[in-house]
Protein backbone atom coordinates (compact mmCIF):
# COMPACT_ATOMS: atom_id res chain seq x y z
CA UNK A 1 0.00 0.00 0.00
CA UNK A 2 1.18 3.51 -0.80
CA UNK A 3 2.48 5.72 1.99
CA UNK A 4 -0.19 8.22 0.98
CA UNK A 5 -3.24 8.19 3.21
CA UNK A 6 -5.85 8.70 0.52
CA UNK A 7 -6.20 10.97 -2.50
CA UNK A 8 -2.50 11.42 -3.23
CA UNK A 9 -2.15 7.66 -3.51
CA UNK A 10 -3.98 8.10 -6.82
CA UNK A 11 -1.75 8.93 -9.77
CA UNK A 12 -2.42 12.39 -11.14
CA UNK A 13 -3.80 13.96 -7.94
CA UNK A 14 -2.11 17.04 -6.45
CA UNK A 15 -3.30 18.90 -3.34
CA UNK A 16 -2.59 21.91 -1.14
CA UNK A 17 -4.31 23.67 1.72
CA UNK A 18 -4.08 26.56 4.15
CA UNK A 19 -5.89 27.37 7.39
CA UNK A 20 -5.88 30.86 8.89
CA UNK A 21 -8.05 30.91 12.00
CA UNK A 22 -11.46 29.56 11.01
CA UNK A 23 -10.89 30.41 7.34
CA UNK A 24 -9.32 27.72 5.18
CA UNK A 25 -8.80 27.02 1.50
CA UNK A 26 -8.04 23.75 -0.25
CA UNK A 27 -7.02 23.15 -3.85
CA UNK A 28 -6.99 19.73 -5.48
CA UNK A 29 -5.87 19.28 -9.06
CA UNK A 30 -6.75 16.13 -11.01
CA UNK A 31 -8.04 16.00 -14.56
CA UNK A 32 -10.53 13.45 -15.78
CA UNK A 33 -14.13 12.40 -16.12
CA UNK A 34 -16.21 13.55 -13.18
CA UNK A 35 -19.49 13.06 -11.36
CA UNK A 36 -21.07 14.58 -8.27
CA UNK A 37 -23.86 14.17 -5.74
CA UNK A 38 -25.50 17.11 -3.97
CA UNK A 39 -27.71 17.98 -1.02
CA UNK A 40 -31.47 17.42 -1.39
CA UNK A 41 -32.17 20.54 0.66
CA UNK A 42 -34.09 23.03 -1.53
CA UNK A 43 -32.25 25.85 0.29
CA UNK A 44 -29.09 25.23 -1.73
CA UNK A 45 -25.85 27.14 -1.34
CA UNK A 46 -24.51 29.13 -4.27
CA UNK A 47 -21.68 26.68 -5.12
CA UNK A 48 -24.20 23.81 -5.16
CA UNK A 49 -26.44 25.69 -7.60
CA UNK A 50 -23.44 26.49 -9.78
CA UNK A 51 -21.98 22.99 -9.78
CA UNK A 52 -25.27 21.16 -10.37
CA UNK A 53 -25.18 22.77 -13.79
CA UNK A 54 -21.46 22.62 -14.54
CA UNK A 55 -20.99 18.97 -13.56
CA UNK A 56 -23.22 18.02 -16.48
CA UNK A 57 -20.12 18.49 -18.64
CA UNK A 58 -18.78 15.30 -17.02
CA UNK A 59 -15.29 16.63 -16.53
CA UNK A 60 -13.25 18.34 -13.81
CA UNK A 61 -9.66 19.53 -13.75
CA UNK A 62 -9.53 20.88 -10.19
CA UNK A 63 -11.59 21.81 -7.13
CA UNK A 64 -11.43 24.81 -4.80
CA UNK A 65 -13.02 24.75 -1.36
CA UNK A 66 -13.24 27.45 1.29
CA UNK A 67 -14.14 26.88 4.93
CA UNK A 68 -15.52 29.40 7.42
CA UNK A 69 -18.28 30.76 5.19
CA UNK A 70 -20.95 28.61 3.48
CA UNK A 71 -21.91 31.17 0.80
CA UNK A 72 -25.47 29.95 1.31
CA UNK A 73 -28.67 32.01 1.08
CA UNK A 74 -26.63 34.80 -0.50
CA UNK A 75 -28.63 35.37 -3.69
CA UNK A 76 -27.10 36.36 -7.02
CA UNK A 77 -24.07 37.81 -5.30
CA UNK A 78 -23.34 34.35 -3.93
CA UNK A 79 -23.55 32.81 -7.41
CA UNK A 80 -21.22 35.48 -8.75
CA UNK A 81 -18.79 34.85 -5.90
CA UNK A 82 -18.79 31.09 -6.54
CA UNK A 83 -18.06 31.76 -10.21
CA UNK A 84 -15.23 34.05 -9.15
CA UNK A 85 -13.72 31.27 -7.00
CA UNK A 86 -13.62 29.05 -10.10
CA UNK A 87 -12.14 31.87 -12.18
CA UNK A 88 -9.41 32.61 -9.62
CA UNK A 89 -8.43 28.93 -9.55
CA UNK A 90 -8.47 28.69 -13.33
CA UNK A 91 -6.20 31.72 -13.62
CA UNK A 92 -3.71 30.33 -11.10
CA UNK A 93 -3.62 26.87 -12.70
CA UNK A 94 -4.17 27.79 -16.37
CA UNK A 95 -7.45 25.87 -16.58
CA UNK A 96 -10.92 26.34 -18.02
CA UNK A 97 -13.03 27.81 -15.17
CA UNK A 98 -15.94 25.61 -16.28
CA UNK A 99 -13.85 22.61 -15.24
CA UNK A 100 -13.18 23.83 -11.70
CA UNK A 101 -15.38 22.37 -8.96
CA UNK A 102 -16.40 24.84 -6.25
CA UNK A 103 -17.52 24.11 -2.68
CA UNK A 104 -17.95 26.07 0.53
CA UNK A 105 -18.61 25.23 4.17
CA UNK A 106 -19.15 27.30 7.30
CA UNK A 107 -21.66 29.82 8.58
CA UNK A 108 -24.83 30.15 6.48
CA UNK A 109 -26.07 33.53 5.16
CA UNK A 110 -22.72 35.32 5.16
CA UNK A 111 -20.94 36.68 2.11
CA UNK A 112 -17.53 35.34 1.09
CA UNK A 113 -14.37 37.28 1.77
CA UNK A 114 -13.15 37.12 -1.83
CA UNK A 115 -9.93 39.11 -1.25
CA UNK A 116 -8.91 36.55 1.39
CA UNK A 117 -9.81 33.64 -0.92
CA UNK A 118 -7.83 35.16 -3.78
CA UNK A 119 -4.83 35.67 -1.50
CA UNK A 120 -5.00 32.14 -0.08
CA UNK A 121 -5.35 30.64 -3.55
CA UNK A 122 -2.33 32.62 -4.75
CA UNK A 123 -0.34 31.43 -1.73
CA UNK A 124 -1.00 27.72 -2.08
CA UNK A 125 -1.34 27.16 -5.85
CA UNK A 126 2.46 27.01 -6.35
CA UNK A 127 2.66 24.37 -3.61
CA UNK A 128 0.32 21.75 -5.09
CA UNK A 129 2.01 18.44 -4.47
CA UNK A 130 1.50 14.69 -4.77
CA UNK A 131 2.45 13.80 -1.21
CA UNK A 132 1.06 12.75 2.19
CA UNK A 133 1.65 16.21 3.65
CA UNK A 134 -0.19 17.82 0.73
CA UNK A 135 -3.36 15.79 1.18
CA UNK A 136 -3.25 16.36 4.95
CA UNK A 137 -3.05 20.12 4.42
CA UNK A 138 -6.08 19.96 2.11
CA UNK A 139 -8.05 17.79 4.55
CA UNK A 140 -7.30 20.18 7.42
CA UNK A 141 -8.22 23.24 5.36
CA UNK A 142 -11.83 22.12 4.81
CA UNK A 143 -12.54 21.27 8.46
CA UNK A 144 -15.00 23.33 10.51
CA UNK A 145 -16.19 21.68 13.75
CA UNK A 146 -14.43 18.45 12.78
CA UNK A 147 -11.95 17.22 15.36
CA UNK A 148 -10.04 14.95 12.98
CA UNK A 149 -9.20 14.68 9.29
CA UNK A 150 -11.01 11.98 7.33
CA UNK A 151 -9.15 9.85 4.77
CA UNK A 152 -9.99 6.61 2.98
CA UNK A 153 -8.03 4.43 0.57
CA UNK A 154 -9.19 1.33 -1.27
CA UNK A 155 -6.81 -0.62 -3.48
CA UNK A 156 -7.94 -3.33 -5.86
CA UNK A 157 -6.04 -5.25 -8.50
CA UNK A 158 -5.23 -2.71 -11.17
CA UNK A 159 -6.73 0.45 -9.67
CA UNK A 160 -7.00 2.66 -6.60
CA UNK A 161 -9.70 4.87 -5.06
CA UNK A 162 -8.90 7.51 -2.45
CA UNK A 163 -11.04 10.08 -0.70
CA UNK A 164 -11.10 12.83 1.88
CA UNK A 165 -14.12 14.52 3.42
CA UNK A 166 -15.25 16.85 6.16
CA UNK A 167 -18.36 16.55 8.29
CA UNK A 168 -19.26 16.53 11.96
CA UNK A 169 -22.63 18.24 12.49
CA UNK A 170 -25.75 19.09 10.49
CA UNK A 171 -25.55 15.54 9.17
CA UNK A 172 -28.63 13.61 8.05
CA UNK A 173 -29.73 11.39 5.18
CA UNK A 174 -29.44 13.08 1.77
CA UNK A 175 -25.97 13.91 3.04
CA UNK A 176 -25.32 16.60 5.65
CA UNK A 177 -22.77 19.36 6.22
CA UNK A 178 -20.28 17.23 4.42
CA UNK A 179 -17.94 17.81 1.54
CA UNK A 180 -16.32 14.82 -0.11
CA UNK A 181 -13.56 14.49 -2.71
CA UNK A 182 -12.98 11.05 -4.22
CA UNK A 183 -10.39 10.22 -6.86
CA UNK A 184 -9.55 7.11 -8.83
CA UNK A 185 -7.02 6.17 -11.48
CA UNK A 186 -9.58 3.89 -13.15
CA UNK A 187 -10.74 4.77 -16.65
CA UNK A 188 -14.52 5.11 -16.57
CA UNK A 189 -17.05 7.10 -18.58
CA UNK A 190 -18.85 10.03 -16.96
CA UNK A 191 -22.29 8.33 -17.12
CA UNK A 192 -20.94 5.13 -15.54
CA UNK A 193 -19.11 7.17 -12.91
CA UNK A 194 -22.29 9.08 -12.07
CA UNK A 195 -24.24 5.84 -11.75
CA UNK A 196 -21.60 4.25 -9.52
CA UNK A 197 -21.39 7.35 -7.33
CA UNK A 198 -25.17 7.49 -6.94
CA UNK A 199 -25.19 3.91 -5.65
CA UNK A 200 -22.22 4.46 -3.36
CA UNK A 201 -23.67 7.65 -1.85
CA UNK A 202 -27.02 5.97 -1.24
CA UNK A 203 -25.34 3.20 0.76
CA UNK A 204 -22.86 5.40 2.65
CA UNK A 205 -23.24 9.15 3.14
CA UNK A 206 -27.02 9.00 2.85
CA UNK A 207 -27.10 6.52 5.74
CA UNK A 208 -25.21 8.69 8.21
CA UNK A 209 -27.18 10.62 10.84
CA UNK A 210 -25.55 12.83 13.45
CA UNK A 211 -28.38 15.20 14.29
CA UNK A 212 -31.15 14.94 11.69
CA UNK A 213 -30.39 18.20 9.87
CA UNK A 214 -29.57 18.28 6.15
CA UNK A 215 -27.23 21.07 5.12
CA UNK A 216 -27.39 23.60 2.32
CA UNK A 217 -23.89 22.84 1.02
CA UNK A 218 -23.36 19.09 0.71
CA UNK A 219 -21.44 17.81 -2.28
CA UNK A 220 -19.33 14.82 -3.19
CA UNK A 221 -17.08 15.17 -6.23
CA UNK A 222 -15.63 12.07 -7.87
CA UNK A 223 -12.94 12.34 -10.56
CA UNK A 224 -11.45 9.48 -12.60
CA UNK A 225 -8.03 10.27 -14.07
CA UNK A 226 -7.94 7.12 -16.20
CA UNK A 227 -4.23 6.53 -15.58
CA UNK A 228 -4.76 2.85 -14.69
CA UNK A 229 -6.92 2.04 -17.71
CA UNK A 230 -10.31 0.35 -17.87
CA UNK A 231 -11.53 -1.84 -15.00
CA UNK A 232 -14.65 -3.99 -14.51
CA UNK A 233 -17.54 -1.67 -13.67
CA UNK A 234 -19.00 -3.91 -10.96
CA UNK A 235 -15.63 -4.15 -9.21
CA UNK A 236 -15.19 -0.39 -9.43
CA UNK A 237 -18.67 0.25 -8.03
CA UNK A 238 -17.97 -2.09 -5.10
CA UNK A 239 -14.64 -0.38 -4.33
CA UNK A 240 -16.20 3.09 -4.56
CA UNK A 241 -18.91 2.04 -2.11
CA UNK A 242 -16.26 0.70 0.29
CA UNK A 243 -14.36 4.01 0.13
CA UNK A 244 -17.49 6.09 0.75
CA UNK A 245 -18.63 3.86 3.63
CA UNK A 246 -15.25 4.34 5.30
CA UNK A 247 -15.56 8.10 5.02
CA UNK A 248 -19.18 8.01 6.21
CA UNK A 249 -18.28 6.00 9.30
CA UNK A 250 -15.55 8.52 10.11
CA UNK A 251 -18.09 11.34 9.93
CA UNK A 252 -20.38 9.49 12.34
CA UNK A 253 -17.51 8.77 14.71
CA UNK A 254 -16.54 12.46 14.70
CA UNK A 255 -20.11 13.71 15.24
CA UNK A 256 -20.32 16.92 17.22
CA UNK A 257 -20.03 16.13 20.92
CA UNK A 258 -20.12 12.38 20.25
CA UNK A 259 -18.68 9.76 22.57
CA UNK A 260 -19.85 6.66 20.69
CA UNK A 261 -20.15 5.46 17.09
CA UNK A 262 -23.47 3.71 16.48
CA UNK A 263 -23.97 1.15 13.71
CA UNK A 264 -27.49 -0.07 13.00
CA UNK A 265 -27.86 -3.28 10.99
CA UNK A 266 -31.34 -4.12 9.76
CA UNK A 267 -32.14 -7.43 8.09
CA UNK A 268 -35.32 -9.34 7.40
CA UNK A 269 -37.06 -6.33 5.85
CA UNK A 270 -39.35 -6.62 2.84
CA UNK A 271 -36.76 -4.82 0.67
CA UNK A 272 -33.45 -2.97 0.88
CA UNK A 273 -35.36 0.32 0.70
CA UNK A 274 -37.47 -0.59 3.74
CA UNK A 275 -34.40 -1.82 5.63
CA UNK A 276 -32.79 1.51 4.76
CA UNK A 277 -35.80 3.39 6.18
CA UNK A 278 -35.63 1.49 9.45
CA UNK A 279 -31.85 1.78 9.86
CA UNK A 280 -31.81 5.53 9.21
CA UNK A 281 -34.80 6.17 11.46
CA UNK A 282 -33.33 4.22 14.37
CA UNK A 283 -29.87 5.76 14.13
CA UNK A 284 -31.41 9.22 13.82
CA UNK A 285 -33.78 8.94 16.79
CA UNK A 286 -32.89 11.43 19.56
CA UNK A 287 -34.32 9.00 22.12
CA UNK A 288 -32.15 6.15 20.85
CA UNK A 289 -29.11 8.42 20.71
CA UNK A 290 -29.56 9.65 24.28
CA UNK A 291 -30.15 6.11 25.55
CA UNK A 292 -26.89 5.01 23.94
CA UNK A 293 -25.12 7.97 25.53
CA UNK A 294 -26.53 7.03 28.93
CA UNK A 295 -25.67 3.35 28.33
CA UNK A 296 -29.31 2.42 28.86
CA UNK A 297 -30.35 -0.71 26.86
CA UNK A 298 -33.85 0.70 26.25
CA UNK A 299 -34.73 -1.51 23.30
CA UNK A 300 -38.31 -0.20 23.29
CA UNK A 301 -37.04 3.07 21.89
CA UNK A 302 -35.33 1.17 19.08
CA UNK A 303 -38.43 -0.72 17.99
CA UNK A 304 -40.62 2.37 18.44
CA UNK A 305 -38.34 4.26 16.03
CA UNK A 306 -38.46 1.36 13.57
CA UNK A 307 -42.23 1.38 13.82
CA UNK A 308 -42.53 4.98 12.64
CA UNK A 309 -40.08 4.57 9.78
CA UNK A 310 -42.72 3.68 7.20
CA UNK A 311 -41.55 0.10 6.76
CA UNK A 312 -44.08 -2.73 7.13
CA UNK A 313 -43.37 -5.49 9.67
CA UNK A 314 -44.95 -7.28 12.62
CA UNK A 315 -43.52 -5.90 15.92
CA UNK A 316 -44.33 -9.24 17.59
CA UNK A 317 -41.82 -10.98 15.31
CA UNK A 318 -38.92 -8.56 15.76
CA UNK A 319 -35.61 -9.63 17.27
CA UNK A 320 -33.05 -7.13 18.56
CA UNK A 321 -29.44 -7.44 19.69
CA UNK A 322 -27.06 -4.89 21.19
CA UNK A 323 -23.33 -5.43 20.84
CA UNK A 324 -20.09 -3.77 21.86
CA UNK A 325 -16.48 -4.61 21.13
CA UNK A 326 -16.55 -7.87 23.10
CA UNK A 327 -20.17 -8.44 24.13
CA UNK A 328 -23.39 -9.18 22.26
CA UNK A 329 -26.74 -9.59 23.95
CA UNK A 330 -30.25 -10.37 22.74
CA UNK A 331 -32.72 -7.90 24.24
CA UNK A 332 -35.69 -9.35 22.36
CA UNK A 333 -36.11 -12.51 20.27
CA UNK A 334 -39.19 -12.71 18.07
CA UNK A 335 -41.15 -10.54 20.45
CA UNK A 336 -39.97 -12.27 23.64
CA UNK A 337 -38.20 -9.83 25.94
CA UNK A 338 -34.96 -10.61 27.74
CA UNK A 339 -35.33 -10.54 31.50
CA UNK A 340 -31.63 -9.84 32.07
CA UNK A 341 -30.29 -6.71 30.36
CA UNK A 342 -26.99 -6.59 32.26
CA UNK A 343 -24.93 -7.90 29.33
CA UNK A 344 -26.62 -5.46 26.94
CA UNK A 345 -25.85 -2.59 29.33
CA UNK A 346 -22.22 -3.68 29.53
CA UNK A 347 -22.06 -3.77 25.72
CA UNK A 348 -22.94 -0.07 25.64
CA UNK A 349 -19.84 0.86 27.63
CA UNK A 350 -17.40 1.07 24.73
CA UNK A 351 -16.70 3.57 21.97
CA UNK A 352 -18.60 1.55 19.36
CA UNK A 353 -22.13 0.20 19.68
CA UNK A 354 -23.94 -2.05 17.24
CA UNK A 355 -27.70 -2.44 17.11
CA UNK A 356 -29.03 -5.32 15.05
CA UNK A 357 -32.67 -5.77 14.12
CA UNK A 358 -34.27 -8.73 12.37
CA UNK A 359 -37.76 -7.77 11.20
CA UNK A 360 -38.70 -11.28 9.97
CA UNK A 361 -40.53 -9.79 7.00
CA UNK A 362 -38.27 -10.57 4.02
CA UNK A 363 -34.68 -10.54 2.75
CA UNK A 364 -33.94 -6.82 2.69
CA UNK A 365 -30.82 -5.59 4.49
CA UNK A 366 -29.23 -2.19 5.12
CA UNK A 367 -26.72 -0.56 7.46
CA UNK A 368 -26.69 3.01 8.82
CA UNK A 369 -24.27 4.90 11.05
CA UNK A 370 -24.56 7.66 13.61
CA UNK A 371 -23.46 8.74 17.05
CA UNK A 372 -24.83 9.41 20.49
CA UNK A 373 -26.36 12.76 21.46
CA UNK A 374 -24.65 14.56 24.33
CA UNK A 375 -24.67 17.86 26.20
CA UNK A 376 -21.57 18.83 24.21
CA UNK A 377 -23.62 18.90 20.99
CA UNK A 378 -25.87 21.57 22.49
CA UNK A 379 -22.86 23.54 23.70
CA UNK A 380 -21.23 23.51 20.25
CA UNK A 381 -24.34 24.51 18.35
CA UNK A 382 -25.81 26.92 20.88
CA UNK A 383 -22.93 29.31 20.25
CA UNK A 384 -21.96 28.41 16.69
CA UNK A 385 -21.99 31.93 15.19
CA UNK A 386 -21.08 33.89 18.32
Amino acid sequence: MSEMQSICAVEGVYAAGIKEGKYGLALIRAEGTAAAAFTKNIARAAPVILMQDRIKRGKLAATITNSGCANALTGQRGINDAEEMAAVTAEELSLDPLEVGVASTGVISRYLNLPLIRDQCHQIAPHLAHSPSAEISAAKAIMTTDLVEKHALVTREGFTIGGICKGSGMIAPNMGTMLGYVYTDAEISAPDLQSALKTAVRRSFNRVVVDGDTSTNDVVFCTATGAAGKVPLNEFTSALEECCISLGRQIARDGEGATKLIEVIVRGARSEDEADLVARTVVGSPLVKTAIYGEDPNWGRIVAAAGRSGAEFDPEKVSCWIAGSERRAAVCERGVLSEDLSIAKAALGGREVQIELDLSAGNGKAVAWGCDLTEKYVEINGKYTT
